[in-house]
């Protein structure tokens, strides 16, 4: 009977243990651009969708968002940013890669080429694997560009499309917020989609005085937009430790 009891005691101990160990909080990390990065709400309109996506998760998930503008795959591993990220990262974290719109830049300090960009996903996914993180790749939100009431996206190019190839060719978690975001936009059509995006009258926002007709950067509702879209996504591929705390309102 003695026995049965420790053993019983043992048991309970254990279940204790993994109900506590599921209830240590995930963490998230955001590599990307100026479309996700986070901004200063008292100096500016302009938001990022990583910025908006902790509303998406309860306290057991925690985002921690690394997104720089300006930054292309090159620029981000040459500036030593994903570094500090894999020196940050654990075992089971999760870390979001969404570059794409700065690769595609003709500056030099961030232009990738198809095949640089391919590999510098390649570099940081099996980086991130070492670490026995889990990379999500994410492709670039649609520029809004209409001609004629007729979305035409050509200056992202092919990166949208590796960045799809090299999810499904290494079986890497891929949440296409290209695609998505253009057909909402594609949905809205010209004028109503202007509110994504930073498209604002001239005294709004400090930081752009004159007023604004960006097709590139978003607003609150495009960022809280896109975040949504991210955690349906997390929440329909049902991604291990971080599905069951989605938050969708």
């Amino acid at each position: 009977m003695k026995i049965q009891n420790l053993l019983i005691i043992a048991i309970g101990i254990l279940l204790i243990s993994c109900r506590e160990q599921k209830n240590e909080s995930i963490n998230i990390f955001i590599c990307g651009d100026s479309t996700a990065q986070s901004y200063d709400t008292s100096k500016t309109v302009m938001r990022g969708w990583a910025q908006m996506l902790p509303d998406f998760f309860d306290e057991h998930v925690t985002i921690i968002n690394k997104a720089k503008a300006g930054r292309s795959t090159k620029s981000y591993l040459a500036e030593k940013r994903w570094k500090e990220v894999m020196d940050s990262i654990q075992a089971d974290d999760y870390v979001i890669i969404q570059f794409g719109h700065n690769d595609a830049s003709s500056k030099p300090e961030r232009h990738a080429s198809y095949a640089d960009y391919k590999q510098n996903l390649i570099k940081m996914i099996k980086e991130a694997k070492a670490k026995q993180a889990r990379p999500i790749l994410a492709t670039s939100i649609v520029m809004r560009t209409f001609k004629d009431n007729a979305l035409i996206d050509d200056r992202l190019k092919a990166y949208p499309a590796i960045t799809r190839q090299l999810a499904d060719s290494l079986n890497i978690p891929l949440i296409d917020t290209w695609l998505q975001s253009r057909d909402l936009v594609v949905m809205l059509g010209d004028e109503p989609s202007k509110a994504l995006y930073m498209w604002i009258e001239a005294g709004i926002d400090s930081i752009r005085p004159n007023g604004s007709q960006d097709d590139t950067h978003l607003q609150s509702k495009g960022a809280v937009t896109i975040a949504e879209m991210v955690a349906t996504d997390i929440k329909k591929q049902n991604l291990k430790d971080i599905a069951t705390h989605v938050i969708i309102p």
